[in-house]
């Protein structure tokens, strides 16, 4: 391959073949006295010489040449030597002969060697094929096999007649060494650079393949890094000129191969690139020079988002879920949003998970890659500020965007966000985040009851009332701009009297016995005072274990009886079913009248078979029904764990809104792969602090959607300020 060559286009190349053809059948005529070339021995050197060193060095192979086609050169030359006789007959005279004879067999080996072992994984039989590629390069080109049978033609056929020495060799020289037309051209390309700089682009490669749709497999020439982005030039001769976006290497056969993926050229754009085009050789691509890339880059969405193209569309991605092969590992993370095509609709996806593949290739070559794996979220529609699912499949091999961290804006309604972008997920609906009742879900420590207490404001904030059952005191101190301890001891401190007083009261009847029927009336005009429209209070804090309430639990001997305390589960079916008379009084309505919080829900409302005392499986049984019957009178329910498999399903079951965050143990995971899917749900365990998957009625997201919560403080301040308490 020469750098002569290397910018010389296809009709320049055949009109060079028809000027040097022209020039031998002139030194034909000088040599021989006739134009048509002899057909004896001594025609060699214009059939199997000049005319196949022309016809070979500038059609068949004028850039360079594989093993395949030194083959069938060195077997040409090969023939040409055995047809015609030899009149040399000393060991010294058939030398040339035998040497020719010699190299051409050689060279026919190493051409076999790198066919044999091109593809082999041995380290050793690697590098000896990559030898025969090289010196079939160099030593089988056409220009150099053809060249030895000019001068092996001179020694044995001519060297008698100085006519025929002079113009045979005369034209072995200018076709073979010279090259005087290349280099002729070169100049004036190298001239015309000078008044045009930068219309010349240089040849990187020449096209192998088109994958459709879009991609292209390139093989470069020479040792430059081609990095990914690079923008290309493509003179592809079966196809429209056309642009690509370098994408990375793609293995190797004769040379190392390149893909890229084809874009659109703006109309506007075309007639100056087909213009640079016109010095590219047929069938090849150049590197765009970067002033014409900024002159058309921003009407083309992929060159204007280029710093954020991290790969393509890969196949299996389906409505639902987007595979896509990773070109460019820009901090992607599990949670990241990224963008491609469905449509002409820009789609979010997110990024769920990660895994290497492997791809054979051409020639049998393997080529390892990441596998990115990401959710659909749907297209952002900016005046309703949410995101619309999309009911098809992105586009096969188009570009995949990863979105850029932005600074986020005060959104009152945002629960979270989406991680490292500015994309807010609401709280689509507080009506149906109570009415449909929500679950907090994940181990200790990872933001659940801050989570909740975020949740319980704009409840408050909306009108809603809120009866939090707290077994951890961490309400009140949180919510204290809502709540009033002083103004609450007294009535606390009168609930708690009527239940100790239960401790010495004996009935014949058991059921009146005990203090549970007081306590149960006196909770039931404790929260009727408290739900009433015209109390300004919207919130109530009760632990249940602080209460001490007794039940008779047999019948009276000797005006005795034996005595048991209620469970804190007991006292929150009480607080559960009075709350549930209270609203059914003022009638059915689709809107959120109160709230029942069960923090440590796995205390408060256990499954069967977690229960600490036999009396908890009827207890939680009654509070599921009060939740079951409260929907349609605008009562609900939040409900906050770290024990999922501990919580009564009859309850959970009945969460249409879920904040799973990081957990463990197996039966939670199974539970919530029913709401999630087994993608999301496999990801719990792996989530950070103060990270979860958001899914439900009250989200904005029609789909699971994996968020970063608001920070407290954050939360404070621009709620606050506009919702002040």
């Amino acid at each position: 391959m020469t750098g002569k060559q290397k910018d010389v286009s296809q009709p320049v190349r055949l009109l060079y073949l028809v000027i040097y053809l022209a020039f031998i059948f002139l030194m034909n005529r000088l040599a021989f006295g006739q134009w048509l070339p002899l057909t004896t021995p001594k025609g060699l050197w214009f059939y199997s010489g000049a005319a196949a060193l022309i016809l070979g060095s500038l059609l068949v192979t004028p850039f360079f040449t594989s093993p395949a086609n030194a083959v069938s050169y060195l077997v040409a030359a090969l023939i040409a030597v055995f047809v015609f006789p030899t009149p040399s007959s000393g060991l010294e005279d058939t030398l040339p002969r035998q040497a020719l004879i010699a190299f051409c067999a050689i060279m026919l080996a190493v051409c076999a060697l790198n066919i044999l072992f091109k593809d082999s994984k041995n380290r050793l039989l690697y590098n000896v094929a990559e030898i025969g590629r090289l010196l079939a390069d160099h030593l089988g080109s056409p220009r150099f096999v053809y060249a030895l049978v000019i001068a092996y033609a001179l020694w044995e056929y001519h060297r008698a007649s100085a006519p025929e020495l002079l113009f045979v060799g005369l034209s072995g020289l200018v076709i073979a060494a010279q090259q005087p037309l290349e280099t002729l051209g070169n100049v004036i390309q190298r001239i015309r650079e000078v008044w045009r700089p930068g219309t010349a682009p240089a040849v990187v490669g020449c096209m192998v393949a088109h994958q459709t749709p879009g991609l292209l497999l390139i093989r470069q020439e020479g040792a430059e890094n081609i990095q990914p982005g690079v923008c290309l030039l493509i003179a592809d001769k079966h196809a429209p000129l056309g642009i690509g976006v370098v994408l990375g290497y793609f293995g190797r056969d004769e040379g190392l191969l390149l893909r890229a993926l084809e874009i659109e050229i703006p109309d506007k754009c075309r007639p100056r690139l087909l213009d640079i085009a016109r010095v590219i050789p047929e069938g090849y691509v150049s590197i765009l020079d970067r002033s014409e890339f900024d002159a058309f880059r921003d009407n083309v969405y992929l060159l204007k988002h280029l710093d954020s193209l991290i790969g393509i569309v890969a196949p299996d991605s389906a409505t639902e879920r987007l595979y896509f092969e990773v070109i460019q590992e820009k901090d992607i993370e599990q949670g990241r949003l990224v963008e491609t095509f469905v449509g002409d609709k820009r789609v979010l996806y997110q990024v769920l998970d990660g895994l290497t593949k492997e791809e054979i290739i051409q020639q049998k070559n393997t080529y390892g890659f990441a596998r990115g794996e990401a959710a659909q979220i749907g297209f952002w529609d900016d005046e309703k500020r949410k995101f619309n699912h999309v009911n098809w499949i992105p586009n096969l091999n188009a570009p995949v965007f990863l979105k850029c961290i932005e600074k986020r804006k005060g959104n009152i309604k945002a629960v979270g966000y989406f991680p490292a972008t500015s994309y807010d997920v609401e709280i689509k609906s507080i009506d149906e985040l109570v009415t449909h009742n929500t679950a907090i879900l994940g181990i200790l420590g990872v933001g659940k009851s801050m989570l909740a207490i975020e949740l319980v404001e704009r409840m408050i904030a909306h009108g809603i009332k809120v009866i939090c059952l707290d077994m951890t005191s961490q309400y009140t101190a949180e919510l204290s701009t809502f709540f009033d301890p002083s103004a609450e001891d007294t009535k606390l401190k009168e609930l708690q009297t009527i239940g100790l007083a239960g401790k010495t009261v004996v009935k014949k009847n058991v059921e009146e016995g005990g203090s549970k029927t007081a306590f149960s009336q006196a909770v039931l005009k404790y929260i009727e005072e408290f739900v009433k429209p015209e109390n300004p209070r919207k919130l109530k804090i009760l632990n249940p274990s602080q209460f001490e309430v007794w039940r008779q639990d047999s019948k009276p001997f000797q005006e005795t009886a034996s005595m048991a305390s209620l469970t804190p589960t007991e006292i929150t079916q009480i607080i559960s079913d009075a709350t549930l008379q209270v609203v059914r009084k003022y009638g059915m309505t689709d809107k959120a009248r109160v709230c029942l919080v069960y923090e440590e829900a796995h205390s408060l409302i256990p499954e069967w078979n977690s229960v600490a005392a036999e009396g908890d499986k009827a207890a939680t049984n009654g509070t599921a029904r009060a939740i079951l019957q409260g929907r349609k009178y605008g009562l609900g329910c939040l409900l906050i764990t770290q024990r999922t498999a501990n919580v009564t399903k009859t309850i959970l079951n009945q969460c249409n809104t879920v904040f799973a965050m990081r957990t463990f143990d197996d039966t939670g995971k199974e539970f919530l792969s029913n709401y999630l899917g087994s993608e999301y749900a496999s990801k719990l365990p792996s989530l950070k602090e103060r990270h979860a998957v958001f899914f439900g009625r009250a989200s904005s997201c029609e789909n699971p959607v994996l968020i970063r919560l608001n920070d407290q403080a954050d939360f404070l301040r621009v709620f606050r300020n506009q919702q002040p308490g």
